[in-house]
């Protein structure tokens, strides 16, 4: 039987291990959304243009603590974008002075600003090399791009063409699958138990494709992996609920202004940041796994990554509904917040 007896949870202060930031204006607005409950994230480098080099990964680290407002805590975890002239000596670099914590491959055009991504994979072994010498983690867009693979099975054929032949090649090299959106990629990460880890969306443990599609197309729930069925979901859910240690949270919260996703080739991502903890606690509360999500979000993340856990917390109480902002105001315009169908109880403190 469920236990309803829990409204009260508190957990240490969780990270994001997949987070785009953008910059500029946007940066400034977005960025407080993120630090208001998280102290790190892995902050993505897929700007325009991308942030390749240790020297640009320091540069945009300094914009992002300059638009810190002053009275907020907050760690940027650089990643540099892998592209098929990387320089891997520049890599081991930036990961020994703490400039960088990950490296990020995009596979070419597979989503926004991927353009400068890999497409010839054989160009970046003496990266991937280096990287599984020094134990420096790659985070994988893991999604092929063939315009003859079917958009939802892009994830299980990556594993299988990509992935399975990096991993033999790198034995050694730390890998993070980020955005699962599959059975298949749960299952490859449970019969793979040295060096994968996986991070898993807010948004793709609550909606399915029929969320976009049924009844009407809905731009804001469009994202990069596309959700997939219903059973899919679950998957998700039961990975995240689990206490697996090679699962946590990465939210992806990817904002776009609306005038970008409604339009007639609308772009792919959504802004979660606003209310993510809210809805995790919901998800895992309708689950009967409350005691489990402290791991995923708080816990599972630093063990991989070789972090210290955060020492500050933070409380969840559940009381009566929340009124989350529909949107929050940028200067490049309004950016929609994630609405996850259901009435959201779980309020968040310090």
């Amino acid at each position: 039987m469920k236990d309803k007896a829990i409204t009260q949870l508190v957990i240490r202060r969780p990270d994001d291990w997949h987070l785009h930031l953008r910059d500029g204006a946007m940066l400034q607005a977005v960025l407080p959304e993120t630090a208001r409950h998280f102290a790190r994230a892995i902050i993505m480098p897929n700007l325009v243009p991308p942030v390749v080099t240790a020297d640009q990964a320091r540069a945009y680290r300094d914009r992002i603590l300059a638009a810190l407002p002053k009275d907020m805590s907050f760690e940027p975890l650089m990643t540099l974008y892998l592209t098929e002239e990387t320089d891997p000596d520049d890599v081991a670099a930036a990961f020994a002075d703490g400039t960088a914590h990950a490296v990020k491959l995009y596979p070419a055009g597979a989503t926004t600003n991927s353009a400068s991504g890999v497409a010839n994979f054989d160009k970046i072994r003496p990266v991937l090399a280096k990287m599984a010498e020094i134990g420096m983690p790659l985070c994988v867009h893991g999604e092929v791009t063939d315009h003859d693979v079917d958009i939802f099975d892009r994830e299980a054929v990556f594993i299988d063409k990509v992935l399975k032949p990096i991993r033999k090649k790198n034995q050694d090299l730390k890998i993070v699958m980020e955005h699962v959106t599959t059975q298949d990629a749960v299952d490859y990460v449970r019969d793979n138990t040295k060096n994968l880890a996986a991070t898993i969306t807010t948004h793709h443990l609550i909606i399915n494709r029929n969320h976009i599609l049924a009844g009407g197309i809905k731009p804001h729930y469009y994202c990069l992996p596309v959700a997939k069925r219903e059973a899919h979901r679950v998957a998700l859910v039961q990975a995240a609920i689990s206490g697996d240690k090679r699962f946590f949270l990465g939210t992806d919260s990817a904002p776009h202004t609306d005038s970008a996703k409604l339009q007639a080739c609308g772009c792919a991502g959504i802004f979660t940041a606003t209310n993510t903890m809210s809805c995790i606690a919901e998800v895992f509360d309708a689950a009967d796994a409350l005691g489990k999500l402290e791991a995923f979000t708080s816990l599972n993340g630093p063990r991989f990554y070789g972090l210290p856990v955060n020492e500050d917390m933070i409380t969840l109480t559940k009381g009566d509904p929340i009124a989350y902002p529909p949107h929050i105001t940028t200067p490049d315009g309004d950016v929609t917040v994630f609405d996850p169908g259901f009435p959201l109880h779980w309020h968040v403190s310090a």
